[in-house]
């Protein structure tokens, strides 16, 4: 008796079409035109927000003098190095600074800038100098990451930004330093003109506040007192 079997034959592969390979040479191309595309498009957005962005810094400023200086109808912008003070334009770099005056032209004050880390990334500020009372007559925060509600605390507290009403920034007898350093101290136990009352909930902002305040005015103050005369208005 035969048995039949069945046989199974494998059923033959087509063969596979190999993938095309792509010159590296091309691949470099593409990758260059596109980071060369994209650099492109950055420098343009950059131009042209550039100007935007500046106009918009210059008027924030100049909104900040007039708050840093109570009293001030016009400001000029100085120049303030090791050398001295001079106006804009006459070929010097250095910190600028902001003399504002009263209507009759009397000098009512200057404002500089600072700059100290805070919790998240520097505070920016500027502060007002009145060199009749050699004290700190205002403050503002230009630029500041802190948290809302709480960093931004030292700019918006009424109480807090009452310690710079004529806070005391004498210099010493030989006027080259502060009398007495700006220092802060704990909410309520502020015992001298030089010391600022801190606030609850913002220390870390308030500390880089008055650290701030401290370093310019021990760079900056000196050479204010020193060159009032360079500061009266200049004539039109």
């Amino acid at each position: 008796m035969s048995v039949d079997v069945e046989t199974h034959s494998q059923p033959q592969r087509e063969p596979s079409t190999p993938l095309p390979v792509t010159p590296s040479w091309a691949m470099l191309r593409t990758l260059a035109g596109i980071a060369t595309l994209s650099g492109l498009l950055v420098v343009m957005v950059y131009q042209f927000t550039q100007p935007i962005i500046a106009e918009n810094e210059r008027v924030l400023t100049e909104r900040a003098v007039f708050e840093v200086l109570p009293g001030a109808s016009s400001n000029v912008i100085f120049i303030l190095d090791e050398h001295g003070i001079s106006q804009v334009g006459e070929g010097r770099s250095g910190v600028r600074i902001f003399a504002g005056y009263r209507p009759d032209g009397s000098l009512r004050g200057i404002a500089f800038p600072a700059a100290a880390r805070g919790y998240q990334d520097v505070i920016q500020f500027l502060f007002g100098y009145d060199p009749a009372c050699a004290c700190i007559i205002g403050s503002k925060v230009l630029r500041s990451t802190e948290t809302p509600g709480l960093g931004d605390k030292i700019d918006n507290d009424p109480r807090f930004l009452a310690n710079f009403d004529a806070l005391d920034a004498r210099l010493d007898p030989d006027g080259r330093a502060l009398l007495n350093p700006i220092t802060l101290v704990a909410q309520g136990t502020k015992t001298d003109p030089w010391q600022i009352d801190g606030i609850s909930g913002s220390t870390i902002s308030a500390q880089a506040m008055a650290r701030a305040l401290n370093e310019a005015a021990q760079r900056f103050l000196p050479i204010i007192q020193r060159e009032q005369a360079t500061l009266t208005q200049p004539t039109p």
